[in-house]
Order: structure tokens, then sequence, then C-alpha cells
């Protein structure tokens, strides 16, 4: 009898707006070929008619996560790299909610990762209509690695300008 093949682990690219989540999840996939589930908010936001609501934050997180799930079944791979997950829906809730919805609370805590990059904030501001806080990425950060720290989830920061360093030190957690 064979044992069954292994899930892909979760490796969740995480940080405040404007630190290079996004930019560094794809790059991560395509240079190690694992497979990313991008951002679902961005695609949420674009096509709203209104501004967004507690609800729509918890609509955005229960969709990534089916993303996420519909993708670690059909991976083969190792490795999900994950632009996004519930840390950022948490955060994003606490800051302009001052409460998290139970959902994402617990899908936070549930949700096994084999790693959490944590990118600093340290590379300019790009401007961006779905970006909200330019002034507060330090103290968004702070609010990051504090939960990381909290819920004992495993952690690497990665920070710098270059982006060629940044891949490399998140490649190097992944071999």
């Amino acid at each position: 009898m064979s044992a069954a093949p292994q899930k892909a682990r979760f490796v969740f690219i995480t940080g405040p707006e404007a630190s290079g989540k996004s930019h560094l999840a794809k790059a991560l996939s395509e240079s190690m070929a694992y497979p990313w589930v991008p951002e679902y908010a961005r695609e949420y936001l674009a096509d709203l008619s209104y501004p967004y609501q507690r609800e729509d934050v918890v609509r955005i997180g229960q969709q990534q996560w089916q993303l996420q799930q519909n993708m670690q079944k059909l991976s083969q791979a190792p490795y999900l790299i994950c632009d996004t997950g519930f840390l950022v829906l948490k955060i994003w809730m606490e800051y302009r909610y001052g409460e998290v919805d139970p959902w994402i609370e617990q899908h936070f805590i549930q949700t096994p990762a084999h790693q959490y990059v944590l990118c600093q904030p340290d590379i300019p501001w790009e401007p961006d209509p779905l970006r909200e806080h330019p002034q507060q990425r330090e103290e968004l950060f702070e609010l990051y690695l504090k939960a990381l720290q909290d819920y004992d989830k495993p952690y690497t920061v990665i920070g710098g300008a270059d982006f060629k360093k940044r891949l490399e030190s998140a490649k190097v957690l992944l071999r």
C-alpha cells in the first residue's frame, strides 16, 4: 500500500502594503517552480462599486482560502507560495475596524504554515488606488511582527532595497 501524497505546505508572503509582497511571491514561485496563489483582494476591490466594508474583507478571506485550498489539492510541489494570507486580513481588520471577524481569526490560527516571509517596508512607497497607509507602514510592520510572535508562527523577516537579495533570502528558506 502506497502512502497518500503529501500536500504542498503553505509559504505566506506577508507584510504591510507596498512592502514588495506580490513581486516577491510571483518571483519566488517562478524561480523555484512552485505554484503561486495571487492576492484575491486586488481583484475583488477593483470590481467593487462602493467603498469596501467589514463584510467585504471577510468575503475576500473566504475566496482567498478557497483559492489556496484548490491550489493545494492540485499541487504536486512541496510548497505553495501565497501572496497574502489570513495574517494580512487579520491586521487589516484590526487596524481599520478595531476588531477581527472570528472566521478570519480562526483561519489565521488554524492554517498551518511552513513559513511566513515578513517583508519589511524599507522600499519606496508606490502609489496605488488600493493602498491606504503610506505613513503607517512601520507601525503596521510592527503589528505583523507582534502577531507572528504572539501566535508562535514560523517567520523570517526579509528586507532591503536590493530585490535580488530579498529573493535569494526567500529561496534559502525553501531549500
